[in-house]
């Protein structure tokens, strides 16, 4: 083995002890006092998740990492930093990675934290999480020769492994709570005991989750704040109200009304920052279809919707400008892989209406068909559905929309399979393995594992360039493999992906701290503050 420094985009992936110290980043705004000690911050996540541990659930990122870590966390150019693991050790041939753990962590119910609880998170993950079967497809075996080593085994190398091993991405929990348990339903989802900077006070449905500080950290001196209370405000204009007050310190992914964004950036006590979205870019916004209906199983309907979509109006109409159009299933915000071809089913309503007269769908009484169309009840996301229902009934297509929390939503699309069309906001992260094959490989069509294969798409070739570009060692002939299987998909049309929003973080300037990974609001949190 090397003990050269770890280098992501080499393909040895060589790796060597990670620093301690905290880099700071050119220009971060959040970082400018000393911190302070003590005191309560509340934040905004968004949305309320189905559950609190992102061990089978991508929707609870921003709170999962306050309770759960990962073996590494990465700096805001991904550069990998110590956390529950202190050293790691890459092979020459990239196919066997060692870890040194950390020594005298505790879980939160005091138990001690080993070897054996890595082993089984991964094992884990691998068969319940939504990207898991992507990120860990070439691990044979993971080895735990003491309570403070693991060693993981892969068949294949795999370029972004690495990288995967972040807390908001693979967490660790505790094995001893877990195991002889199904962990996609254990009570521990909802009430997570962990190792990190925070530990779980109370959850009241619809109102907030509760945390307090973890005064046995492992990482002395931290963290800094007292309590952290995550607030659920549907409302956007009560969202607004909140940080104007400051009732609210901190909020993920610009969470109040984009047409409000320009009045708050000029109060004297609210700032909006863009940075800390290193890790996770923002979403696509897309249309799924359910390939099991028999009407969207035909290839000339999706292409016709596909041509009702008119993404310029989109962005300003919806999104206030705060988007950009985006047809490819990588979003632009991934420039190494983003295949920037247009849609072959640009806006073209009489392309649309031909298309469905050839699939057989004449113009009825001013109709064609019906369809549900399920979304989020988030007000952007209402509003894209009151758009498309607009578009589509310019078309003939009748959309009735059916608004419902993520936890419904999860159920009807992932377990009972029983939708037409949903509104999806799928995550890119840092590497379309992990953020995008998940929607498109035919493998990951899993029924009850949420933000799967949704749509039921297979296409062997597109399956084949999923497979090989998972294990190619060459990043530049990953690209071109990614480049082919945007073009097939983008063709196929299971899913039209329509626009990225520009996200940003709006926050009282007096909240600190929040920005000194690349995983941002869905970091730690150890290092936040509020500044006297």
């Amino acid at each position: 083995m090397s003990n050269t420094l770890f280098r992501l985009s080499r393909r040895s992936m060589l790796a060597g002890i990670a620093s301690a110290s905290v880099l700071a980043h050119a220009g971060m705004a959040w970082a400018q006092a000393a911190p302070v000690k003590g005191g309560t911050m509340t934040i905004l996540p968004g949305w309320e998740p189905p559950m609190l541990v992102s061990l089978a659930s991508a929707s609870s990122l921003p709170l999962s990492p306050k309770v759960t870590e990962g073996l590494l966390e990465f700096d805001r150019d991904l550069k990998p930093r110590a956390q529950l693991a202190t050293e790691w050790l890459v092979s020459d041939d990239a196919l066997t990675y060692t870890f040194k753990l950390r020594r005298g962590v505790k879980w939160h119910d005091g138990k001690d934290f080993t070897a054996a609880d890595v082993a089984y998170s991964l094992q884990t993950l691998k068969t319940i999480h939504p990207r898991g079967r992507s990120t860990f497809a070439h691990v044979v075996a993971i080895e735990t020769p003491d309570d403070h080593t693991v060693i993981i085994k892969l068949d294949k190398p795999t370029l972004f492994m690495l990288t995967a091993l972040s807390a908001a991405e693979s967490p660790i929990v505790p094995k001893h709570i877990y195991d002889g348990s199904d962990p996609a339903t254990n009570p521990a989802n909802m009430a997570p005991i962990g190792t990190g900077p925070f530990i779980f006070k109370e959850w009241v449905r619809g109102s907030h989750v509760a945390y307090e500080r973890n005064p046995n950290y492992w990482d002395a001196g931290k963290p800094y704040l007292d309590r952290l209370i995550a607030r659920f405000i549907p409302d956007q204009a009560a969202r607004s109200v909140g940080f104007e007050t400051g009732e609210l310190d901190a909020g993920f992914r610009t969470p109040v009304a984009l047409n409000d964004v320009d009045r708050l950036s000029q109060l004297a006590n609210v700032a909006f920052e863009s940075g800390g979205y290193e890790y996770s870019p923002p979403n696509n916004m897309c249309l799924e279809f359910n390939l099991d209906r028999p009407t969207f199983a035909i290839d000339k309907v999706r292409q016709a919707i596909a041509h009702a979509m008119d993404r310029p109006a989109m962005c300003k109409i919806v999104f206030f400008g705060k988007a950009v159009p985006s047809a490819s299933p990588v979003v632009p915000g991934l420039k190494a892989f983003h295949n920037p071809m247009p849609s072959p089913y640009p806006f073209n309503l009489e392309k649309a209406k031909a298309l469905l007269d050839e699939a057989g769908f004449p113009l009825k009484n001013g109709k064609r068909f019906s369809v549900t169309l399920d979304h989020q009840t988030d007000d952007v996301v209402k509003r894209l559905g009151e758009f498309i229902r607009a578009t589509l009934s310019r078309i003939g297509v009748e959309v009735t929309l059916r608004g419902s929390d993520l936890g419904a939503i999860a159920k009807r699309v992932y377990t009972d399979r029983d939708f037409d069309m949903q509104i999806a906001s799928l995550s890119p992260l840092f590497d379309p393995q992990l953020g995008v094959q998940r929607t498109y490989w035919s493998k990951n069509f899993v029924k009850g594992v949420p933000y799967s294969n949704a749509t039921h798409y297979a296409n062997p070739e597109v399956d084949r360039l999923l497979e090989a570009s998972t294990i190619e060692a060459n990043q530049a002939k990953r690209v071109e493999m990614w480049m082919k299987i945007q073009e097939l998909v983008m063709t196929d049309v299971p899913t039209i992906n329509l626009v990225m929003p520009t996200w940003e973080t709006i926050h009282s300037k007096r909240a600190m701290g929040l920005a000194d990974t690349g995983s941002g609001f869905e970091g730690t949190f150890a290092s936040a503050y509020v500044a006297a």
